[in-house]
């Protein structure tokens, strides 16, 4: 059984029409014109759209019809139209009132779709690591980072032959484990993941030591990559899918966005200090000098932070300095830059020590520039420090650690696929900012890598997945030197 075995149709969404004898098959965003095509050829291009041929019958017909040249023309304009993305590959169903057993389907153009001819007996196929099956719309769905297409299950034996690739299979050994699938459509369903880059080959035999042959996702680039990353990456930018990506709005109408600025969390506000702008024009450490002098700094002064100290820094990294209304709800001015203008992004300061200020955990509300007490002094709290002081090699005890937190509702109001990695670009901005005004200060600034999520949740009793943490950063005063 070989991958011609496979029928092609066009896409649905490709609309196919005749006129003055030309033959106009045309997407949303492009056209392309057959003009007074032979009888062969345009037979067998009216059957792409019927669906129920494959690539060699379809050949055979317009060999038989228009003669070698023709078919050869028919052979590149089928080669041109997969590179579009116009094509769809699915195994024959049994009877013609039935639907595919499984369809690959392209997302994008530039679409690679191709299968050699396989020595069955000599090969088995594993489920590429990368893969993930997955509900859209009723409907399973076999998807890779590292593929521009996807696969449409019509039952469940699809997912069914799908979770038996967790272990190496042959065409034969597959083809016991569901009813109704025989040794020839195991074949078939193979080269379709294969053709999609969905599957891992290896020898079905065991070889000697010095023949093993690794997987091309057991060497470099691919090994280095986990499965979530590189599907976070592919999925948040352009180039390998078709999901909606960029400010769409997609809930306008639906649901009320949230609101430019938190509101306060508690009555128990603390104000806090504000710098003289003016006289940091004329003071303030120079641009070029805090970027050359930033550094992460771990070691701390036995006199920690001051409250004033504390205030004047939120004040110039994070206040609100202008909030504006406009037709898609409210957006703002501060000091860093937010992708438009949406500021999702929330401050918690966990504080350990710092003069004149109590143990706890508190909330920087910018507009108003004030701290409001979520918590006291507690075992979660408590915990917070800890794990950024164990993150950051346990040397001195943080003074003043900044949770970071994103207002997701925020930034899926408006944004789709791309939201969440521009959530982790803010905080990378607001990072720098931190950095370059702390060392400005003369205080002793460190970002933190890592942290925990449920932590946070449970310190603040905030839903996870209405607002979490997705950065820390710690803050204290420096050492004086003798």
């Amino acid at each position: 059984m070989t991958f011609s075995s496979l029928t092609v149709s066009l896409k649905p969404e490709i609309t196919f029409t005749s006129v003055d004898s030309n033959i106009l098959l045309q997407s949303s965003s492009r056209k392309l014109t057959f003009h007074q095509p032979e009888p062969g050829l345009k037979t067998a291009l009216d059957a792409l759209k019927q669906g129920i041929h494959t690539a060699g019958q379809l050949q055979t017909l317009v060999l038989e019809t228009d003669g070698t040249q023709v078919r050869e023309k028919f052979d590149a304009y089928l080669n041109r139209l997969i590179e579009l993305g116009w094509i769809c590959h699915a195994i024959p169903p049994s009877s013609p009132e039935l639907s595919p057993l499984a369809i690959a389907i392209p997302m994008v153009g530039d679409y690679y779709f191709d299968c050699p001819e396989i020595d069955w007996d000599a090969f088995a196929f594993t489920l590429s690591r990368f893969a993930y099956l997955h509900q859209v719309e009723g409907e399973m769905v076999l998807e890779s980072p590292l593929t521009k297409g996807k696969i449409k299950f019509s039952d469940w034996r699809g997912p069914g032959l799908v979770s038996q690739l967790s272990q190496a299979q042959t065409a034969a050994s597959l083809s016991q484990e569901i009813p109704g699938i025989t040794e020839e459509i195991a074949q078939q369903f193979l080269s379709l993941l294969f053709a999609a880059q969905m599957l891992s080959a290896s020898f079905a035999s065991p070889l000697e030591e010095d023949e093993e042959v690794e997987s091309e996702e057991a060497t470099p680039p691919l090994v280095f990559w986990e499965f979530h990353d590189l599907l976070f990456h592919s999925r948040s930018r352009l180039g390998r899918h078709n999901n909606p990506l960029g400010g769409i709005f997609p809930y306008v109408g639906k649901i009320d966005p949230l609101p430019g600025v938190k509101p306060l969390m508690t009555d128990v506000v603390i104000p806090l200090a504000k710098p003289n702008l003016e006289e940091l024009n004329q003071t303030d450490m120079p641009l070029s000098q805090a970027l050359e002098t930033r550094r992460s700094i771990r070691r701390y002064d036995e006199t920690p932070i001051t409250l004033e100290q504390l205030g004047q820094f939120l004040y110039r990294c994070a206040r609100v300095k202008k909030l504006f209304d406009t037709e898609r709800g409210e957006v703002s001015n501060r000091p860093y830059p937010g992708g438009g203008a949406i500021y999702e992004l929330e401050i918690y300061p966990v504080v350990n020590s710092c003069q004149g200020l109590e143990q706890g955990l508190y909330h920087y509300h910018p507009l108003d520039h004030v701290l409001c007490q979520v918590s006291a002094w507690t075992a979660e709290t408590e915990a917070l420090v800890q794990d950024v002081w164990f993150a950051s090699a346990q040397h001195d005890q943080p003074q003043v650690v900044f949770v970071i937190t994103a207002r997701f509702g925020r930034m899926f109001w408006k944004y789709q696929s791309m939201a969440y990695a521009a959530i982790l670009k803010h905080v990378g901005v607001m990072y720098q900012t931190f950095y370059l005004v702390a060392t400005s200060m003369n205080l002793a600034p460190c970002g933190i890598g890592a942290g925990n999520s449920d932590l946070f949740q449970k310190a603040t009793g905030i839903d996870y997945y209405e607002e979490s943490s997705v950065g820390e950063f710690m803050l204290a005063s420096v050492p004086v030197k003798p």
